[in-house]
């Protein structure tokens, strides 16, 4: 069993896998920026951790200890049109989703690196390959962290690291529903916001994400790199592959 450390393990997937990790009988570090957030969770240690904060990762990775497998879940999303998203909001965004997921995966990886075995699994979305309208952001953020997940792969897979990229569809966990909105009436982007159902059509549970997070420890380094989660997912990427990249990709239909 493995020694395994989640970030924004408070509620939806986070919480969901450390669960059922925990129930599979691997030793659970679950981490949030509020640690009594985590107080039902069952499992081994429980850490704040704000990934945006260097100190707060130094402590947390000091109380850890040994680290085998790295769920770098914490993230949030935003809705917004690019040309009017303050790029305040936009920094705070990739401070959150994309630098803290890379400040967490430097403070593990020189053990992981020291004992030439670990995993590091980064939670993207169908979103760190295509984009979304309004949602644009959020996108631009999983692009980069799943660059720089590529790129740990190569650099990290040289001393037995293998990384891994989570790629679920729209995800019944409510974080859609906590999203930040910097759009309103008089915006003039306003009416896409009314047609984006489409876009979230068939969404999966926590229990399918989790699913496949277990299975991708379980795998180890015979894992696939990038790993779709549901059947829409593979359906999406699959026809963004095929797309030419002469126009813009949109999943579905848009009539605005």
């Amino acid at each position: 069993m493995a020694r395994v450390l989640i970030t924004g393990a408070s509620r939806g997937i986070g919480k969901g896998t450390a669960s059922a990790l925990h129930e599979q009988g691997h030793e659970v570090i679950a981490t949030a920026r509020d640690v009594s957030m985590l107080e039902d969770l069952p499992v081994t240690q429980k850490l704040a951790l704000d990934v945006t904060d260097q100190a707060s990762v130094d402590r947390a990775l000091a109380e850890a200890g040994h680290v085998d497998v790295l769920l770098s879940n914490a993230g949030a999303t935003v809705r917004a049109p690019i040309e009017t998203i303050p790029l305040a909001v936009l920094s705070d965004l990739f401070e959150l989703n994309t630098f803290g997921a890379l400040r967490v995966a430097q403070g593990v990886l020189p053990q992981m690196r020291q004992r030439g075995t670990g995993q590091l699994i980064f939670m993207s979305s169908i979103q760190g390959r295509l984009v979304i309208p309004l949602i644009g952001a959020y996108s631009a953020t999983k692009h980069a962290l799943e660059a720089i997940a590529e790129v740990l792969a190569i650099e990290a897979g040289r001393f037995g690291v293998s990384v891994h990229v989570v790629e679920p569809p729209a995800v019944s966990s409510g974080g859609a529903e906590r999203a930040q909105v910097h759009l309103d009436d008089s915006n003039p982007y306003r009416p896409l916001l009314d047609r984006l159902g489409p876009f979230r059509a068939a969404p999966v549970s926590v229990q399918e994400v989790a699913d496949v997070v277990t299975a991708t420890i379980a795998e180890g380094d015979k894992a696939p790199f990038r790993i779709p989660v549901g059947e829409s997912a593979k359906t999406i990427l699959s026809a963004r592959k095929a797309a030419p990249d002469h126009t813009p990709f949109l999943a579905a239909h848009l009539d605005w």
